[in-house]
């Protein structure tokens, strides 16, 4: 007999959230992986048995959340590998001269920018923070971040192509 899936999610739903909750510290995904967990259920309800759900249920929801995060972390690096090209470039520099273009470069990128994108740029690139990190440490929304980071990456483009 296959589960109600609607009853268990009026009855594990609030354990399941609060775990999702706990794991991503993000209420908006927090809620998509609870949704992801029940929509799991909903596939596999026909082979389930109704024993131990709230065990199976609390493993699915950490399995999805770390998932997440994986998923999350995977493309942090890659939006940072995209991104490093011209400022890895001048963090490389050993020659005294090549200092000084690179700071004459870095000033020309930073100075159509508020103080805080020089912030979101050392804390996202260089310390590796993720966008959730870093919109937390300048008191800003992830999009806001998103927003600056692609605005710089414009500019860092803008000026790749002219040197």
């Amino acid at each position: 007999m296959a589960l109600d899936v609607e009853s268990l999610y009026r009855k594990y739903g609030p354990m399941v959230l609060r775990r999702c909750r706990q794991l991503l510290e993000n209420e908006a995904h927090a809620v998509e992986a609870m949704q992801d967990v029940f929509v799991n259920l909903l596939e596999k309800r026909d082979s389930l048995e109704d024993q131990g759900l709230s065990s199976l249920l609390y493993t699915m929801a950490t399995n999805i959340c770390l998932n997440i995060i994986r998923s999350h972390r995977r493309k942090s690096a890659d939006s940072l590998d995209e991104q490093e090209g011209v400022l890895e470039r001048i963090a490389v520099l050993e020659e005294p001269e090549q200092g000084i273009i690179a700071n004459m470069m870095l000033n020309r990128i930073f100075d159509r920018h508020p103080e805080s994108t020089r912030t979101i740029a050392t804390l996202h690139l260089h310390d590796g923070y993720t966008l959730e990190d870093t919109a937390r440490a300048v008191g800003m929304s992830v999009s806001g971040v998103r927003k600056r980071l692609r605005q710089l990456k414009a500019q860092v483009n803008e000026l790749e192509g002219r040197v």
